[in-house]
């Protein structure tokens, strides 16, 4: 059975006391049933035995009503009803469906244009409350995928940006950075992306190239900014300037891709994953500061303690 006319979805991202705008359909035995009609409503025992079955690979919406999905999703953010955590979570698991759809979209400048409203819908709920950000960043880092991972380091940056005092534009760039830092990725065999055990030199070397790969294909988007390319093809370079590709230091760094370079390896140590035991997020930054130290902003990383606290707070 093809999906390709049909859009998934997280269904915890669907209240059972709203009516939505637009049909569900559940996938069972390969293929497409009805599960909910326009007009109705699930009953809550129902809707969560279903959340906790819920992988994200049996929900789907037709494609034709992606951008109903999508203000259903502002419509809830703009809600009395609902508490600022239950805000979080619809927005960071629709955020989810949306980033997958895009990362397995072959094409690549759509993606990257379609990506926008992701991180102006984040930043519009952090403005409107900014307790928000505790509740964001409590419920990320359970799973490593390449989607999931690319947004936590946009929620993380956006976080720690906001810390440093990046007006509404710069957190904007900043968090289209974060979302496509990645992308070079898409160029390096799937045997080295997911192999469990270490990569031997060869392998390496070729995950090492998915910075240039990642510029190569932002420079093809006309519409994606130095700045954002900086957060992609520098954010493994190293403050103490033993990083790649280039060997640059300090300040010869993109200040997005310092940011990147942070968010990027905290996520990596506090997200479950096959081979490793996720730290805690404070003895995440804790080793980050006092064994890694050399490689990152050391003002920046200083300021990742107050994006914590946020999270210690929510929590």
């Amino acid at each position: 059975m093809s999906t390709e006319e049909y859009f998934r979805i997280r269904l915890s991202t669907i209240r059972p006391d709203k009516v939505t705008t637009f049909e569900i359909f559940l996938k069972i035995d390969n293929r497409l049933v009805t599960y909910r009609r326009v007009g109705d409503r699930i009953a809550d025992e129902k809707i969560e035995q279903l959340h906790q079955r819920d992988t994200g690979n049996s929900f789907f919406i037709k494609l034709e009503d992606k951008e109903k999905y999508r203000l259903w999703v502002r419509e809830e953010m703009n809600s009395d009803t609902l508490a600022p955590n239950e805000k979080a979570r619809i927005l960071r698991e629709s955020s989810l469906a949306i980033m997958e759809d895009l990362f397995e979209n072959p094409d690549v400048n759509k993606a990257l244009d379609e990506s926008r409203p992701i991180i102006t819908d984040f930043i519009d709920f952090m403005e409107k409350q900014p307790e928000s950000m505790g509740y964001l960043i409590s419920l990320s880092g359970h799973d490593f995928y390449t989607y999931n991972h690319s947004l936590d380091v946009g929620i993380y940056a956006l976080g720690l940006g906001s810390v440093l005092g990046f007006n509404p534009k710069d957190l904007e760039e900043l968090g289209l950075g974060c979302l496509f830092h990645d992308i070079g990725k898409r160029n390096v065999s799937l045997d080295i992306l997911c192999k469990k055990g270490a990569l031997d030199e060869i392998e390496w070397e070729q995950m090492k190239r998915h910075p240039q790969f990642g510029l190569m294909i932002l420079n093809q988007n006309p519409n994606i900014t130095d700045a954002m390319k900086a957060a992609c093809f520098e954010h493994h370079e190293s403050w103490a300037g033993n990083g790649y590709p280039q060997q640059i230091s300090g300040n010869e760094i993109h200040p997005y891709a310092r940011i990147v370079a942070i968010t990027d390896t905290y996520d990596a140590m506090t997200t479950q994953r096959s081979y490793n035991i996720p730290m805690k997020p404070f003895d995440a930054v804790q080793m980050m500061k006092e064994k890694l130290a050399g490689r990152y902003d050391p003002d920046m990383l200083k300021a990742m303690h107050s994006v914590l606290f946020k999270l210690k707070t929510a929590g």
